[in-house]
């Protein structure tokens, strides 16, 4: 009977420390609950990071070809300045011969004359060269200017979503060590540093 007793209150004993051990689980999980919003916010700020990287990437491909745009505009165009001065070259050896037969003792001459004529056309007609040349020079360089400008646009559209990434992987980093340590402000900490990167994401954008 003794022996009954004492298996009895054993039992008793075991159920309620089972009880006890199932009550401080739930106080336990009901308590760390919010770590189910931790592990969500690291999915969602990784998912965020990967398309800053990816934004990053291409602001950074923009930057290289706008780049390539301009040297190549600014070869074009250093180009069309030295036929620009091959074109004053020939110009100035007809003005002086055109000069040169003006002030000449058989100046009236029809012969004479006729070559003036043809030299002073000559003379137009490179002057004319000249003014195209110059436009497409000048047309040049303003494609050289834009692809510089759009390159120094993008690049610092990159700097910003580099910048995000960085924030984003810090967050990651704290909101993982709060999963491990329980701490709730380092949750807090990533959620900010997230905001900021978010932000700098879409300064980027609209800049």
């Amino acid at each position: 009977m003794n022996e009954l007793q004492t298996e009895i209150a054993e039992l008793k004993e075991f159920i309620a420390d089972l009880k006890a051990d199932r009550a401080a689980t739930k106080e336990k999980e009901k308590r760390e609950a919010w770590t189910k919003y931790v592990s969500l916010s690291v999915v969602i700020i990784a998912v965020v990071a990967a398309i800053a990287a990816q934004w990053g990437g291409k602001y950074g491909s923009r930057v290289l070809t706008q780049l390539n745009d301009a040297t190549f505009n600014q070869t074009l165009a250093s180009d069309q300045w030295a036929y620009y001065e091959a074109k004053s070259v020939k110009l100035k050896s007809y003005e002086i011969a055109r000069d040169e037969l003006a002030h000449a003792p058989n100046a009236a001459d029809p012969e004479t004359l006729k070559l003036i004529k043809n030299y002073e056309g000559a003379i137009a007609k490179y002057q004319s060269e000249q003014k195209d040349i110059e436009t497409k020079a000048h047309d040049l360089e303003a494609k050289r200017d834009a692809a510089r400008s759009s390159a120094t646009i993008a690049s610092a559209k990159g700097g910003k979503m580099g910048l995000a990434i960085s924030f984003f992987s810090v967050a990651v980093a704290l909101a993982s060590i709060c999963l491990v340590t329980k701490k709730k402000p380092l949750w807090f900490a990533a959620m900010i540093l997230a905001g900021i990167a978010i932000t700098e994401m879409v300064l980027a954008w609209t800049a």
